[in-house]
């Protein structure tokens, strides 16, 4: 527990560390910050906060920079969350109310509005196909041996796809798809798309069992498309300071290669809440996250769950600009 000079001296640290990526002295917070002590006091502080582990000491200079655990205190602590002007309020509101025929180009709009305003990278994920529901699937014959398959969920989510056949078909065996698929799987989870249907329309369907299977491995391809990430800013970010080290670089460049471990950290956290992970905290994987750290947020339309929208970048991160900005697009688009 600190107390609260402790805390004013952590906060701006933090502060002045984010905006100069320079390790802060004693002098640069007399002068800066309103902190109503000596030097003498702010350097017996500093000294105390990096013995609690929240400040860490560079070798080259007499300042400090914030720890990981700094970060976090800051974080959960001191940071205020309405670190936004008047003139970002109007830049996102414009941008969210620009019109979309689908509901997945809003967040794409929306990772691109965090990332203009913050100069961070946005990653995004869909919501998990198996919590979709099926509203409708349609099916148009394209020739007489191809078909488009278009599949909407109950979340606005459109997907598309073409599925190509050995031998002919014709209107009459579409028209009988469609009937037959929406009256099994209208209404129902998408995870009913599996054996239990294809059994049942081989039963009904005898005569067309040669069409029934590759529409159904299809469609099931295209919905479970679902952890596709999606990147935005990235050539922005690499002008920070932290990318003149290669290895710093590197080290992102790669993670963002990781699908996997960026899924796994936009799909964790309460579905309610912005989560922030700090430089590798969680499972495993400290060492190639010790550099970074990720704010991610549910990305919901009313009660329709568009998956999650997150920020990723180097720990000096300005978690204030971040979480005040994601706050508000939150809640314009709960207002949707």
């Amino acid at each position: 527990m600190l107390d609260d000079r402790k805390k004013k001296v952590l906060q701006a640290i933090v502060e002045e560390y984010i905006n100069t990526a320079e390790p802060v002295s004693s002098n640069a917070l007399i002068s800066k910050y309103d902190l109503n002590c000596s030097s003498a006091t702010i350097r017996n502080e500093m000294s105390d906060l990096e013995k609690k582990g929240l400040l860490d000491k560079m070798h080259t200079s007499s300042g400090r920079v914030p720890s990981a655990k700094g970060y976090r205190y800051y974080v959960d602590e001191l940071l205020k969350d309405d670190n936004i002007s008047l003139e970002e309020v109007k830049y996102i509101s414009n941008k969210l109310e620009t019109k979309v025929h689908e509901i997945e180009d809003l967040t794409k709009i929306t990772a691109n509005t965090i990332s203009e305003i913050t100069h961070y990278t946005t990653v995004t994920i869909g919501p998990k196909a198996d919590e979709q529901i099926i509203q409708e699937i349609k099916f148009v014959l394209l020739g007489t041996r191809m078909l488009l398959a278009i599949i909407m969920t109950d979340t606005g989510m459109v997907k598309e796809t073409i599925i190509k056949f050995d031998e002919d078909i014709n209107e009459k065996q579409v028209e009988t798809l469609n009937y037959m698929f929406n009256n099994k799987l209208k209404g129902q989870p998408i995870e009913r798309i599996d054996k239990p249907l294809e059994e049942y329309l081989y039963q009904e369907m005898s005569d067309m069992v040669k069409v029934i299977k590759p529409i159904i491995e299809q469609i099931k391809k295209v919905l479970f498309e679902e952890n596709k990430i999606e990147l935005q800013g990235t050539r922005k970010e690499l002008d920070l300071p932290e990318f003149n080290s290669l290895q710093v670089a590197k080290n992102f460049m790669n993670i963002l290669d990781e699908k996997e471990l960026i899924a796994d950290m936009l799909n964790s956290g309460f579905a309610e809440d912005i989560n922030v992970y700090i430089g590798g905290e969680g499972e495993g994987e400290e060492e190639k996250l010790k550099d970074f750290s990720m704010v991610t947020f549910k990305h919901k339309v009313g009660n329709k769950d568009l998956g999650t929208i997150g920020i990723i970048g180097p720990k000096r991160m300005d978690y204030s600009k971040v979480i005040s900005v994601m706050k508000y697009i939150s809640k314009k688009l709960n207002e949707k």
